[in-house]
């Protein structure tokens, strides 16, 4: 009868981890961490900031998306390992926060929510694009140790 050794004692594990930890410690991930912490939180308040809480239905997509981003990026400081998958994620809901005026029910594409979703989509999809290149230096090996 064999025996085999817990997954979480392998070489190769311990390593992998240790590259994900220097990823997510360097101070450029760092910055777009946080950055893209600040860009989901500010979208899904800018229906009250922007003032254009009138229009329900944008507000409520712009609420959601922005938890959703908030949430999706803001895991990669402590668990990159399992989060950095999502960057792609978040690149999707940058696109949609710059397309969401025109596609979302009603009449919504005011200037006011068309310059406030375009910027801060082209903001959060830059950041996901961002966090999916720390994913790919890292697995070509660039990364700065």
């Amino acid at each position: 009868m064999t025996t085999h050794a817990d997954i979480e004692q392998h070489p190769d594990l311990a390593e992998m981890r240790s590259r994900f930890e220097r990823a997510t410690a360097t101070p450029r991930a760092q910055a777009v961490e946080t950055l893209a912490l600040l860009t989901g939180l500010y979208l899904a308040a800018s229906p009250w900031i922007a003032g254009f809480s009138d229009l329900t239905s944008l507000a409520v997509c712009n609420l959601i998306t922005g938890i959703a981003y908030a949430i999706c990026m803001g895991g990669f400081g402590s668990a990159y390992e399992r989060t950095h998958a999502m960057a792609w994620a978040a690149c999707a809901i940058g696109a949609w926060t710059i397309i969401s005026p025109w596609v979302v029910a009603g009449s919504v594409a005011t200037t006011r929510t068309v310059v406030n979703n375009v910027i801060v989509g082209v903001v959060a999809l830059l950041c996901g694009l961002a966090m999916a290149a720390t994913n790919g230096q890292m697995s070509r090996g660039r990364l700065a140790r």
